[in-house]
């Protein structure tokens, strides 16, 4: 178990940091640079991700709040909510990032072109549906989740070592999971339907460039680097999500409480805010150059 807890560690550190960075990348950006529609969107991410990865671990947070003297019961019930309504933000913002960056790469004949010059505008409106939602449709985590007590004569289902979630009517649980699965299918869809759109849109340009022999351009491209960047983020999020819903499954509808599945589930939960901050870093070149200038001024100093 030690072994494991060092793992569970190095996972939530690793995340919380790489995201704590891009955070106050996208942050001085914003407010002190020019910046892109997609930077807003990635900052927002961002923040969602350091949350979600903080709230992800029982053994993070309960240390967290047993040095507040905070009660179990008030630690499972903001920490299930939080991790829920970050989960669903998540998917939402991913994407909305894919969305609009279809509409950033598509040629101007195509019928997307004509949302470029309002990407700001519907990204606001975006921002506020999307946070609304998802708080508050996640406000039953707090109805029914909380200290765990004895599952043998409550009903209880163990999720963490502190908390557990309390038995619902089978037509609310039912309900709350056939709308958090549409939810999720159709975002699903929507980001698969767009990377099919930006893969299409990279191959004939590609075609292009090699047709006209200047595919050094092409190499060249930040909007190529970023689309490429999306789509590896939108693949990982998909094939995670789907080990995660299988995962998950077991639990909703059987009801039954299994240690090591769950484990599995919240490593396999915190892999994408984890990943997604490391591929963003090592694909964004403004930040690549940064942290070449940090690694000269280190070695003049010492």
């Amino acid at each position: 178990m030690f072994s494991l807890n060092n793992i569970f560690y190095f996972q939530a550190g690793l995340g919380t940091l790489a995201n704590i960075f891009l955070l106050i990348f996208y942050t001085i950006i914003i407010l002190c640079h020019r910046s892109k529609p997609m930077d807003l969107i990635s900052c927002q991410l961002t923040f969602i991700h350091i949350i979600m990865v903080i709230t992800g671990w029982d053994i993070f947070t309960t240390e967290m709040f047993d040095l507040l003297n905070i009660e179990n019961d008030i630690i499972c019930k903001a920490t299930s909510y939080l991790n829920r309504a970050m989960r669903g933000l998540s998917i939402s913002i991913t994407c909305l990032l894919s969305v609009f960056q279809a509409v950033t790469i598509s040629p101007n004949s195509a019928l997307l072109a004509k949302f470029k010059h309002k990407l700001k505008k519907y990204m606001i409106y975006s921002f506020f549906y999307f946070w609304s939602f998802n708080l508050s449709f996640s406000i039953n985590r707090i109805f029914y989740t909380g200290a765990y007590i004895n599952v043998s004569e409550t009903n209880q289902v163990k999720v963490t070592k502190y908390c557990s979630l309390f038995p619902m009517n089978n037509i609310i649980r039912g309900l709350i999971s056939t709308i958090i699965t549409l939810r999720d299918v159709f975002f699903v869809g929507v980001m698969l339907s767009t990377s099919t759109y930006m893969v299409i849109i990279l191959f004939r340009h590609q075609r292009q460039c090699k047709h006209l022999h200047s595919d050094s351009h092409l190499r060249a491209s930040p909007e190529k680097r970023a689309t490429q960047t999306i789509l590896l983020l939108v693949f990982f999020y998909v094939v995670m999500y789907w080990v995660d819903f299988i995962m998950s499954s077991r639990t909703v509808f059987l009801w039954m409480y299994d240690p090591v599945m769950l484990t599995v589930q919240k490593f396999v939960l915190n892999a994408y805010p984890t990943i997604t901050p490391l591929i963003q870093i090592s694909s964004d070149n403004r930040i690549l150059m940064i942290l070449k200038s940090m690694q000269k001024i280190w070695h003049q100093i010492f």
